[in-house]
């Protein structure tokens, strides 16, 4: 069971303490004898309550050990729909307090003691109790932010980092040590492929072997015991939409003690790897999270012990190589979290839709929404399916040449959509990936992970209506 103080403000300002006793597990309102319900809001909010006086919390864990932070994020994590969790963060207020949180937009920190600053460097006062001491560790924006991301993903934690290929990098960075081993999936973003096909072995002796991802006897076989740290694939790859058995996957690799590490940039809301095993999730923020393609960013999700150790003052790569995100920044996307998931089921409720039009007119088109999907089935068992399959189909046009000119008419005489890299924006973005996301690729590796030269990947926006869309589509299409 576990212990909860809630302190109600009375009617003549002063404070009334309740004491209630309950099982963890329970996810329903508590009535009090007063007829008040406890919601898990209440108890995700501790902190806040204990805090609204405006003074510094009790920089002491809880006596069993684990953190208030911990303990509120197994509680979220119990969470089947993202959605519940998220609206059970919100930031610290009280009397005149504002809606919104506000921007700390310092770089650096006061303290009230000289000792103050002494534990802060020592490790004993953290963000978790309210002590910041520059921005480059932690800032409460951005730790709100942080928060709220690993609400969304159902972990202990998470930081948010100034992109989301920084994300990637420190993670693998804070897990593998040099003459480390990486499995990969060979079909992934072109820069994360990059990153680890030449970067990290020049840099940091750290090697990599890349595998069909849905080939699981070839991912065991390409671990190495004692050597390979990380097993790294997206949940859904780019730009072919290869779903990933996160559950199987997870299995195989926790079996010979290596970690998870998931790209769930493409389908936020829509999968929750961490749920099926994975032990990092990493995003590029700037996606369907932000949604307004116009903000860089990227978060890690993960356990409360990782998170602290890439922030170490000594030895954390978040902390030693500074991809800090602005407070601003943070701010912003905190505002745009609360409506990822109405804006979520739209793109995917739209995907779907075209994806099955597009099979009518005979296309050659990749969703993992439809049934003749190779990972269809596999998807279906791990999608939240109130959000759908995702807001991104590919369409194999089999040429360049073919792919270039659909997308031309698309934008310039149909208004369809925009020839844009990125995805997750309120338009429709069209790119030919051999050209673009995946030009770091050479052509046998192109042809290993699936990336035909025609193949144009589509991020499916909701302007306008599904049908004056859809319209715009076909007669491009009827053109051709």
């Amino acid at each position: 069971s576990t212990l909860l103080l809630y302190i109600e403000p009375s009617p003549r300002l002063t404070l009334t303490l309740k004491l209630f006793v309950f099982p963890i597990s329970k996810q329903r309102p508590f009535l009090t004898k007063k007829k008040k319900y406890i919601t898990m809001a209440h108890i995700l909010n501790t902190q806040h309550l204990l805090t609204a006086s405006g003074k510094k919390r009790n920089d002491r864990d809880d006596e069993d050990g684990v953190s208030t932070v911990a303990k509120k994020s197994s509680l979220m994590a119990c969470e089947a729909d993202p959605a519940v969790a998220l609206a059970s963060i919100r930031h610290e207020f009280g009397e005149h307090g504002g809606v919104n949180m506000s921007i700390e937009a310092s770089a650096t920190f006061t303290v009230m003691e000289p000792d103050t600053m002494r534990r802060m460097f020592a490790g004993e006062l953290g963000p978790e109790n309210d002590f910041f001491v520059y921005s480059r560790h932690f800032n409460p924006t951005v730790l709100n932010l942080s928060r709220q991301m690993a609400a969304l993903e159902g972990t202990q934690a998470a930081y948010c980092t100034s992109s989301g290929m920084a994300a990637i990098s420190s993670v693998l960075l804070q897990l593998c040590s040099s003459g480390g081993h990486v499995v990969a999936s060979k079909t992934l973003y072109g820069g994360t492929h990059a990153l680890l096909s030449h970067f990290l072995p020049r840099t940091c002796n750290i090697t990599t072997s890349f595998v069909n991802i849905t080939d699981h006897g070839a991912v065991a076989d390409a671990i190495v015991e004692g050597k390979t740290q990380v097993l790294y694939f997206e949940s859904m790859a780019n730009p072919t939409l290869t779903v990933a058995d996160i559950p199987e996957l997870s299995r195989i690799a926790h079996e010979k003690g290596v970690m998870v590490v998931v790209d769930n940039t493409f389908t936020p809301m829509v999968l929750s790897p961490a749920k099926f095993g994975a032990d990092v999730v990493v995003h590029s923020i700037s996606k369907f999270i932000s949604g307004g393609a116009d903000i860089i960013a990227g978060a890690a999700c993960g356990s409360e012990k990782l998170v602290k150790g890439m922030m170490d003052l000594r030895g954390g790569s978040l902390m030693l190589l500074g991809p800090t995100m602005n407070a601003k920044v943070a701010f912003e996307l905190s505002e745009r979290i609360p409506h990822l998931g109405l804006r979520m089921k739209e793109h995917s409720r739209r995907a779907q839709v075209y994806a099955e039009r597009m099979r009518e007119l005979g296309m050659k088109v990749i969703y993992p929404g439809l049934t003749d999907h190779p990972q269809h089935k596999v998807a279906t068992e791990m999608v939240n399916q109130e959000y759908g399959y995702g807001g991104l189909l590919s369409i194999d046009m089999e040429t360049e040449e073919r792919a270039n000119k659909l997308m031309t008419y698309l934008q310039n005489a149909t208004q369809f959509g925009l020839m844009a890299v990125s995805l997750g924006y309120y338009e429709t973005l069209m790119s030919c990936s051999g050209s673009s996301t995946s030009s770091e690729l050479d052509p046998s590796q192109k042809a290993a992970a699936g990336i035909s030269p025609g193949l144009i990947r589509m991020s499916v926006g909701y302007a306008g209506t599904l049908e004056q869309k859809w319209t715009q589509f076909e007669k491009a299409f009827i053109r051709m």
